[in-house]
């Protein structure tokens, strides 16, 4: 079995000087006969929804390990937290109340573990043959809480074993990523040859996982795809199908969602071709597309190529109608091209009213009424308006707007919890105003 090279230094005494960062893409694609443990952490939040949430880059990595000749495992606190079914596959997370935080001591909303609880989590590692690695992975940067509390107790059961993190979090906070108690953290992309997601790791899916892209063409200032994704890389039709076969064939299966930042880009050469063979070859599965379309690809054949081949849930991209906004958002549509799309899905049988669109709330400049505006415009199309409240991303251009004036958003990631950024953090809307949006938009208190 190969070993990382040199010395692994210990962090479990909270030597952050001790933590490397880097690229440890050779070390990773060198090993052979290892015992590895991914582990997804819980998140600690105000709010969670499972909108198929699964750790995609974790599972890639996984997999090609595997195809490596290691053994792998998985825990996935969310998945493993669930507590009864939803709709599409989706699921309810067990929720455990915590203290907040002091960034959060004088909001006056409740505070959640979302995913495991803490006896069985422990119990879980116990069960599991001692690992030679463990990789952790992390998603919103203010989820930070999820990966110190799996370490923590990852350093009791397996106290010896070399710790790597990885993820959003790791890539976008590396300064604040090394006091997490990892050996390692991975600040670059990895390359490993990535054949597919290990959804196998799961004892009972009910939906898979695709991705027909890596990355967006868009460079969008408050989006930072661009910064973990460097170039856009869009994958063979074959390497997709062969994904989905894996997937499909597990027993449960029968929805799948797809997590391109940018699904309809080159549609004719890919995504067209793609939905022949899906409903050819897998007619029993149902598509959900969680992040938003762009609206200016969805013409009469998409909207018929999408409602044929099974896309239930469509969620389409708008994010506001105010001119200067779009121009912020790459320009990715018009008010315009909103409309003819709406008018495209109709055509194509699509049920207007349950088609979400997402709207961007609470940016830095942004008024209520410009708010309001773009929610009744979408009304007015018949489409249903989600409200997408703002978190300052790292490394973004917006964020650099924020953080000059707020120059803690650099040393605390808890601030820029989407749930109170706007509100109780940097006063850009009252909560009261916030929530007027949402009654506006039709959404539950």
């Amino acid at each position: 079995m190969n070993k990382l090279p040199g010395r692994i230094p210990s962090v479990a005494d909270g030597d952050t000087a001790a933590c490397q960062t880097g690229d440890f893409s050779e070390v990773l694609s060198g090993l052979r006969g290892a015992t590895i443990l991914g582990i997804n952490p819980p998140a600690f939040d105000f709010t969670f929804f499972d909108f198929w949430s699964k750790p995609l880059g974790l599972l890639f990595i996984l997999d090609a390990l595997r195809e490596q000749g290691n053994d792998i495992h998985l825990v996935d606190c969310i998945y493993e937290g669930a507590t009864e079914p939803l709709s599409f596959g989706r699921v309810r997370v067990e929720r455990t109340e915590v203290r907040k935080p002091p960034p959060f001591a004088h909001i006056p909303r409740r505070y959640h573990r979302f995913g495991m609880n803490e006896e069985a989590f422990l119990q879980r590692l116990r069960c599991l043959p001692k690992p030679d690695y463990i990789l952790v992975t992390s998603g919103m940067t203010y989820w930070y809480e999820g990966v110190r509390w799996c370490i923590g107790h990852l350093r009791e059961i397996f106290p010896s074993v070399p710790l790597l993190l990885g993820g959003v979090y790791a890539r976008l906070c590396p300064a604040h990523a090394v006091r997490s108690g990892a050996d390692m953290v991975q600040t670059e992309p990895l390359r490993l040859e990535l054949n597919g997601p290990a959804m196998d790791l799961y004892d009972a899916p009910a939906y898979g996982v695709l991705m027909t892209s890596f990355g967006c063409p868009m460079a969008c200032e408050y989006c930072a795809s661009r910064r973990l994704s460097p170039s856009y890389t869009e994958r063979s039709v074959g390497e997709v199908l062969r994904d989905a076969a894996r997937q499909f064939a597990l027993p449960g299966v029968h929805h799948a969602a797809f997590y391109d930042d940018a699904l309809l880009i080159n549609k004719e050469r890919r995504f067209y071709p793609l939905c022949e063979t899906l409903r050819t070859r897998f007619p029993h599965v149902q598509y959900h597309t969680p992040n938003g379309l762009h609206v200016h690809e969805i013409d009469r054949r998409c909207a018929e190529e999408l409602k044929r081949t099974g896309f239930t849930t469509i969620r389409l991209s708008l994010e506001s109608t105010d001119p200067g906004f779009q121009r912020r958002g790459s320009n990715k549509t018009t008010a315009e091209e909103f409309q003819f799309a709406c008018a495209q899905l109709v055509e194509a049988g699509y049920d207007i009213r349950r088609v979400e669109t997402y709207i961007l709330a609470g940016l830095p400049g942004q008024s209520l009424r410009s708010v309001e505006e773009s929610i009744r415009f979408v009304q007015r199309c018949g489409a249903r308006a989600r409200l997408a409240e703002y978190s300052p991303v790292p490394d973004t251009p917006m964020f650099e707007e924020v953080a000059a004036r707020m120059p803690e958003l650099r040393r605390e990631p808890l601030l820029s919890n989407k749930s109170v950024f706007s509100t109780y953090v940097a006063g850009i809307l009252a909560p009261e105003a916030m929530q007027s949006l949402k009654n506006l938009a039709g959404e539950k208190p």
